[in-house]
């Protein structure tokens, strides 16, 4: 096993990525400038877009695809000649906030029926401690017929990929590393140093790798859902809460998190695979649920508020009709994996409210089918409020006068989820967290 790095090096050996969504596509083409790689997706008509130099997932350019020694395929047996697999598929939440182990398992499954004695198998997805171990391994060795250690060797390295973020890119970030011995962490560092410009971290083990990514965002849910409690608590004071962490903001460790609708796969995601852990363990979780709970409720929090003014200017709320803008987990991307944004649809609806949505990014189809409503194709100006949800380049450059074409009378609202024309609205009437 130890000369595989240098097998990987002379393209004796290939590394093969199994899932190629927002993760496994950039980590298979930055590897793919430097060594052989095969790329595998159970998708075929997304390796069939790959293949044409296509991201179907909209973050990468048909330039990144050039100068890329690279095979995409949906055959199991196209893996048959891959030495060192990474493993890059989603890991979700069930309707009741448990971790969706499918995805996971099934990919191990895949690389099980390929793997042979000496190869290296290393997990990207976020997982709780000690999954990789627990439910992965006895996948592989199970399928493989080998002894995890003797036969093969297991690493994990954490995703660090930011949808959207041209700045921080896979190989502009640090890596964490992880094997499951001195050896596998050794080689495994040596294969990522390739791609990895900033160079890696060694994690003392696989489980210490796993809670390190898990924590980094489970911080971050924790902080923002500090923001969205004091977001209540200052429109109940009448002050604007972007106006008060502004002034906060000015004492050199005061930490800048804003409030907000908390979505996507990742923040609004890995904190429930802690707390399940946790729970497995005979602990509850406080803060972590405290947090989860006050972040999942802000979409319904938001809709209440703007059904509350729309009363509040003597209107009908039944038949009121609320444009909401954006409808992307976040800005200038076109990922709609748990969008917060249905939850404010939800709950304006429920109220019998005319929801219209738009989005230059979103897809209508795979809205409707994910939320049960799609994208309107004619915006009207008739509006009785305008919910800007998501801060897309196209909203943040609009002005006033452009949001007050679309909204029907004087007594129009205008809600603005991030603050982002705070201070820019003058003679409309504005809210926002």
């Amino acid at each position: 096993m130890n000369n595989l790095y240098d097998k990987i090096l002379s393209k004796d050996a290939k590394i093969g990525v199994i899932g190629l969504g927002y993760v496994g596509l950039p980590i298979a083409l930055a590897f793919a400038k430097k060594v052989s790689v095969v790329g595998f997706d159970i998708n075929q008509s997304r390796v069939d877009l790959m293949r044409q130099g296509i991201d179907p997932s909209d973050e990468l350019e048909a330039a990144d695809f050039e100068n890329s020694d690279i095979y995409f395929t949906a055959k199991l047996e196209e893996l048959s000649d891959v030495n060192f697999f990474i493993v890059a598929v989603p890991t979700p939440i069930d309707e009741h906030n448990k971790p969706d182990l499918r995805p996971l398992l099934g990919a191990s499954n895949t690389v099980g029926k390929v793997l042979k004695d000496g190869d290296y198998v290393v997990y990207e997805s976020t997982v709780y401690p000690g999954c990789t171990e627990e439910d992965c391994i006895p996948v592989l060795e199970e399928l493989s017929g080998l002894k995890y250690i003797d036969n093969f060797k297991v690493g994990y390295s954490p995703e660090r990929i930011n949808p959207g973020d041209k700045e921080h890119t896979i190989t502009k970030i640090l890596k964490v590393v992880s094997g499951c011995d001195d050896e596998s962490s050794d080689i495994i560092a040596k294969v990522y140093e390739l791609i990895i410009e900033p160079g890696v971290h060694r994690a003392s083990s696989i489980k210490v790798a796993e809670a390190a990514k898990i924590i980094e965002n489970t911080q971050r849910d924790v902080n923002i859902a500090l923001m969205n409690e004091l977001s209540i608590i200052f429109n109940r004071l009448g002050i604007n809460t972007f106006e008060v962490l502004e002034a906060a903001g000015t004492k050199w460790n005061f930490l800048k998190f804003f409030p907000g609708l908390v979505g996507g796969h990742c923040i609004g995601v890995d904190p429930y695979y802690l707390t399940y852990k946790a729970e497995e363990l005979g602990y509850h979780a406080r803060i972590i649920n405290s947090g989860r709970y006050v972040n999942d409720s802000m979409g319904y929090y938001v809709a209440k508020q703007t059904v509350k003014k729309i009363l509040a200017n003597g209107k009908n709320v039944a038949g009121a009709k609320v444009l909401i803008m954006g409808a992307t987990f976040k800005e200038n991307v076109s990922d709609i994996r748990n969008s917060k944004v249905s939850d404010v649809v939800k709950e304006l609806r429920s109220f019998m409210v005319d929801v219209e949505v738009t989005d230059p990014y979103a897809n209508s189809a795979e809205l409707k089918h994910e939320y049960g409503f799609g994208l309107v194709e004619e915006i009207s100006n008739y509006y009785d409020a305008i919910i800007i949800a998501v801060n897309h380049d196209e909203y943040v450059s609009m002005e006033e006068v452009d949001l007050q074409k679309m909204l029907k009378d004087d007594k129009g609202l205008i809600v603005d989820i991030k603050g982002v024309f705070r201070g820019r609205i003058h003679n409309t009437q504005y809210w926002s967290l």
